[in-house]
């Protein structure tokens, strides 16, 4: 495992408790019969948005009346075992570093075998939709972000 934000593998991996499913799909696949290497980012993003339904964000990101927005500020993928056709996989989420004003998320994706597919880390930033200025995180934010 060379991906620089994992430290300890079985630690990290020891960490995550939420996760969605998603059956691959035959257009997510390329000319060799294997996921194409776009899609994980595709998955990363279902995952981000589940998680953060889950923790009851994206019912205030999407009213008329809230300034405040996320938006991706960067993405990484790394690769580790082919994935093919009608897999299913399940991509877990997790906040892995919570800033004044930004998100620092994990990913991991494990087939029906247990085995790791590919992981993944990115960081989302929450900005004045008006703005776009970056805007800070709320004490009652960070605790759920905190799992508190």
């Amino acid at each position: 495992m060379r991906a620089n934000y994992i430290h300890d593998l079985k630690t990290w991996e020891e960490e995550f408790e939420f996760f969605t499913e998603v059956k691959v799909r035959f257009s997510e696949t390329d000319m060799f019969g294997h996921l194409n290497n776009t899609v994980p980012f595709a998955y990363f993003e279902f995952a981000r948005i589940e998680y953060l339904k889950h923790l009851g964000f994206m019912t205030n990101w999407t009213t008329e009346q809230i300034t405040k927005i996320p938006v991706v500020a960067n993405l990484q993928c790394d690769y580790l075992k082919q994935v093919y056709f009608d897999e299913t996989l399940r991509i877990y989420v997790k906040a892995a570093h919570i800033g004044t004003t930004s998100i620092d998320l994990h990913y991991l994706a494990k087939n029906e075998n247990d085995e790791i597919c590919f992981t993944g880390r990115g960081t989302i930033v929450q900005i004045d939709k008006n703005t776009g200025k970056a805007t800070p995180w709320n004490e009652k934010e960070k605790q759920i972000l905190h799992g508190k």
